[in-house]
Parts: structure tokens; sequence; C-alpha cells
């Protein structure tokens, strides 16, 4: 039985705004809670009806000028969710310390999570360390080379790190404090690893997991991904039994039923099974999972792994994890500190899991120092510059630095300036994690919910015209309007002829219209005997892209489907959906791609190779 508190918890979790159904408790035979799952169900269909009926109902767009314009588009969406307007804190927030989006007038769809880092917390930090003047105006923009911190690599195994690796600097400690409050991870049952990046998290556990004695590897994902393969490669070279879930079409939900047959163990036995790798989201389709497939790994002797990479800012900070505590956990803080050093990968241990790890060669661990901005110079520095010019690089003029003795007194050495806030370097500003506090996560989520049920709506009612078969101009893989989707969507677009219009051309094409979007492969997807058509389509491209060199390289997926993709983080706005379907109805016109290439010839741009 679980105890009240979780109980109390979760019904309090149900009751607000609809529940997300990733957590589900086992059927209690009290009358309320059943209760609280029929309002859920209600409520969860509710929302897709008014999405579905509310949204240009009837209507297809078989013209990009046909489409309505911003405004009008706006005023729909709002009708559609009138709540969306108590999500305004985010936009004050965004026009308030993110202002490089507006004011790039760039659209960033092709990353997840946190993922940004505020203007004015660079700012601050970098004003701190670089003296400038009071009549001296500030730089536009802090330095592209100013550091908020130091990666220095560490040739040591990750067992050796857990056991002897220390505290480290005061810097570290601090920022590794202030994630892991973060994510809600308690440091008496967690070691926390700092590491060069995502992959190098997944490495490091591929190379200390016992493979001899817990043999099988077990993944849960519907997409390609880097940071996998590399786990993959490591594991099976150290003798690990592979196996991967598969995803049905089109929908790509979990094969529950095969999963299950591998999770669950015909045998008692004592000891482990092996490493089940999990996300509760795919970062690419969108499809969310159940954490109750952790608990079932757990129960039948897998350790379980959580890639949190593809949650949303505030996810981890939900009561799931403290529940279920995963044996590994590897999450990725990309320019949440600043754009110096892009940011760097976390991988949480288990403490009683410690000890059965073997030794590994240990490389991707790194520490957390203090900056050394002693010279914030531009690239063709000698390093012999005098301090005067040092400061006319960083935007200081000579005439401002000598207005008075007071001023002379404040051009003291940028290295002194340094040395003397290192004391002071464990104050570091994580102003993303704060905003990220401040909004809470059902404002976040329900935000997210909107603008990417709005999207998918969007980009179904784009059509060819002058087709008898009503074709659509854009498939969308995994759940089509759902409540629950993730701020993820993976879409191919076809031309008026039913040909896939390559995702790398797509995404080329999106940046040349300032809009940033991903691209990917889909794989271990599941047809069933009535899906044999569109399996044989799929198989088909494959066999059309072996034949030109860009085949998938996944060895356990018997074909890919390559897709672009999308990704909202908290900070997306209506505007940067609406974008997005503006530049892909542009590929209603059949013309659309021979333009563009004139466009870049003319304009003596690099040709994109269609």
């Amino acid at each position: 039985m679980h105890s009240p508190r979780i109980k109390e918890t979760t019904q309090a979790w149900l009751q607000g705004c609809c529940p997300n159904p990733i957590f589900k408790m086992p059927a209690e035979p009290e009358q309320p809670v059943t209760k609280t799952r029929s309002t859920s169900a209600a409520c969860r269909r509710s929302f897709t009806a008014t999405t579905t009926t509310s949204l240009f109902p009837n209507t297809h767009f078989t013209n990009h000028e046909s489409i309505p314009c911003l405004q009008e588009s706006f005023l729909d969406f709002i009708k559609a969710y009138p709540k969306y307007s108590d999500t305004a804190p985010v936009d004050q927030i965004r026009a308030r310390e993110y202002s490089q989006l507006t004011l790039s007038n760039h659209v960033c769809l092709d990353y997840i999570g946190v993922g940004l880092f505020s203007q004015s917390q660079v700012k601050s930090q970098y004003s701190s360390i670089i003296p400038i003047p009071s009549s001296s105006p500030p730089p536009s923009s802090p330095q592209s080379d100013f550091a908020l911190f130091g990666i220095t690599f560490k040739s040591v195994s990750l067992k050796s790190q857990l056991l002897r690796g220390g505290e480290g600097s005061e810097l570290e400690s601090a920022i590794k404090k202030r994630i892991m409050d973060f994510l809600n991870i308690s440091q008496n049952e967690y070691s926390m690893v700092f590491t060069a990046n995502k992959s190098s998290a997944f490495r490091l556990v591929s190379e200390s997991y016992p493979y001899q004695t817990s043999r099988k590897l077990l993944t849960v994902y519907d997409h390609e991904s880097e940071a996998l393969d590399s786990m993959i490669n490591i594991s099976e070279k150290r003798g690990a039994r592979l196996m991967s879930a598969e995803f049905k079409w089109p929908r790509l939900r979990i094969h529950s039923a095969k999963l299950r047959k591998m999770i669950m163990r015909k045998k008692k036995k004592k000891k482990n099974r092996g490493l089940f790798v999990f996300p509760l989201q795919s970062r690419m389709s969108g499809a969310s999972y159940s954490y109750q497939w952790m608990t079932l790994a757990q129960e039948h002797g897998w350790h379980v792994l959580l890639d949190a990479c593809a949650l949303g800012p505030k996810d981890m900070d939900s009561f799931g994890l403290s529940l279920f505590r995963p044996d590994f956990l590897i999450c990725s803080f990309y320019k949440v500190f600043g754009e110096n050093p892009t940011g760097f990968g976390c991988l949480f241990v288990k403490k009683s899991i410690v000890p059965i790890l073997e030794a590994s060669p240990g490389s991707g661990i790194v520490s957390i120092t203090p900056a050394n901005n002693s010279l914030c110079l531009s690239e063709d520095s000698s390093g012999t510059d005098t301090e005067l010019e040092q400061l006319a690089k960083l935007g200081i003029n000579q005439e401002d630095a000598n207005t008075s003795s007071e001023n002379e007194k404040q051009i003291v050495s940028i290295q002194e300036r340094h040395t003397l806030k290192e004391n002071e370097s464990s104050n570091i500003q994580c102003k993303c994690l704060d905003h990220v506090d401040s909004l809470g996560l059902m404002l976040i989520s329900s935000r997210g919910r909107y603008l990417i049920n709005w999207l998918v709506s969007a980009l179904m009612k784009l059509q060819h015209p002058n087709r008898l078969d009503n074709f659509h101009q854009v498939t969308i893989y995994g759940p089509k309007v759902k409540f629950d989707r993730g701020p993820a969507l993976a879409f191919n677009i076809y031309d008026w002829k039913g040909e896939k219009v390559e995702p790398v051309l797509v995404q080329k094409l999106a940046d040349r219209n300032n809009i940033s979007l991903g691209h990917g492969v889909l794989n271990h997807v599941w047809f069933s005997e009535k899906c044999e058509e569109e399996k044989q389509i799929s198989l088909e491209r494959n066999v059309k892209e072996k034949e030109m060199g860009s085949a998938t390289k996944s060895r356990k997926a018997d074909f890919g489907i390559k897709v672009v993709t999308v990704a909202l983080t908290f900070l997306a706005n209506f505007e940067d959906v609406y974008r997005l379907w503006a530049f892909v109805a542009q590929f209603l016109d059949a013309d659309f791609v021979e333009k563009e290439r004139w466009r870049y010839t003319a304009l003596n741009q690099k040709t994109i190779e269609v």
C-alpha cells in the first residue's frame, strides 16, 4: 500500500489543471480516487475536442497566402485556449531577461528543456569582473570570449571520482548544490559528477557498468541518438546483450506487450538482469512514457538509468523522481549559465550502487573552476597590451579612464580584479533556474501544451491544391493533438507530387528564414499487418537513402525515417510557432524550393543542394 503522503500528493497533482499521466497509481478502492480519475479523463477529452473543433474547423489551406495573419491567428488561439493569458509572466520574463530572443529576430526551435541564459545575468557577472567607469557606456553585449567559469578535464575513472573525488572548488560545490536543489535530488542519496556533455555521461556509465554479471542493455528510444549510440557500441564491446523497445506505427506508442516481455524475468533470480535506459519523453516525437516502466524494471532486477535530457525545465522537480529513485540519472545544462562555456552534462549515481561499478578509462569527467578572464581580449592580441589598451578593447576609452583620480583608482589590473572576485565566485547567478522556479510546473506545462497542440493542428490543415485524394502537405509522426504530449514534434513535408522534401533541406531553408529547426531519424518503429503498405513505403524510402549513402547507422533498427524536428523551450511564444507554420505553408507553392535556390545564387550565397 502507498503511504498517505504519496496518495495526497498524487490527488493534488491530478486535481491541478488536468493531470499528467506519466505517473499513474495502482487502482485504489476509495471512491474519491475513482472520481478524480473520471474527472481527469473527461478533462483530457474536453481538451482534445476543444482543440479539434475550435482551431480552423472544417478548413484547409491550399495556398500560403490564404493562411490568416498573425493577429487573427492569435485571437483564434486565445479563444480556444483562454487560460493561455495566465502565462503572461513568461512573456514578461522573456522581454525583461531574454531580450536577445526578440532583438535577434530568430526563432530557436532546435533544442528543448531549459537551454537559455539570461542576458542580464551575464552582463551583471561580466561587469563585476571587468571594471567599467561610470561615465563610459557599457558594452552592447558581453564579449563572446568572456567566460563565466572554466571547465577542466579530469583523468579519473567514474568509480574513483565517486569514491574519492571530494567536493571540488567552492564554485563547483555551489553550482552542484544549486542544480541538486533545482532537481529536488538528495545529496545524501546521490553523488553528482560533472561531464563534458550528455554523450560523455552515457559513455561513463557504459564503461563502468558490470556487464559481466548483469549482461543486458535494454533501451527505450524511438529515435537515433549520438549519446545512446556511443553507449550501445561500448556496451556491446564489453559483452552486453543489446535489446530495444519498439514503437507502434503511426502514433509511436511503446509496444507494451513486447517491452513487458523483455523486462519481466521468467524465473525469480537474485542477480541483476542488466541496465534499463529510459527517457520519460521522446525528445523527437514528443511522446510521453509512464514512470511505471521504471517500477516494473526495478521489480524484476534491472538497474535503471533515467535520461532526463528531453524533459521540460520543471518536470524533474515533480515528486515522481523522489518516489522512483533511478540508479543513474543524466541531464544536460546547455546555455543555462551563458555562451562561454556553453554548458555541461550532469551524471547522478545512487550511492548504494557505486560499489558494483568497475574501473574505467574515465574520459569525459570535468571540474568546474573559477573563470580566468585576466585577458578578455580579441584573439589576435599578443598578450602584452598595457592596461589602458586592454580597457580600450573592452569599449572603455582613455579619456573616460582619466576623468578623475577616483576613476584612476578603479583602473586596477583585470587580473587583480579577477583575484578579488574568486572568493565570491560561489555566488554565480542561475537566473534561468530561478525564473523557472518562480513560474512553476503547472504554468510552464500549460503554456507548452497550448502552443504545441496549436502547431500540430495548424500543420495538419495544410493541404496541396488540385489533388483528388486531399493530400496533406505535412505528415506528423507520433502523437497528434493530445493533452499530455511533450513540447516536441517530428514531421516531414511533402511536395505536390507526393515526394518527401529532405529534412536537411527544410532545415537549411528554415535557417534562411531565421528559424532554427533540427533533424533526426526515427527508428525501432513496429508496423502491424494492416499497415503493411505504410511499412513498404518507409522501407523503399530507406533503401533509396542507403543508395545515396545516408542510411541510418543504427545496426538494430530495421529501417529509419528521416524527419524534421521541433522543440519548444519554456520561453517559446505564439509568434514563434506561427512563424514556423507560415514558413512550412510556403512549400504549398510548387516553385518555392527553386525560388529559394535562385535567391541564394543571386545573393552570392552558397547554393543549397537538393
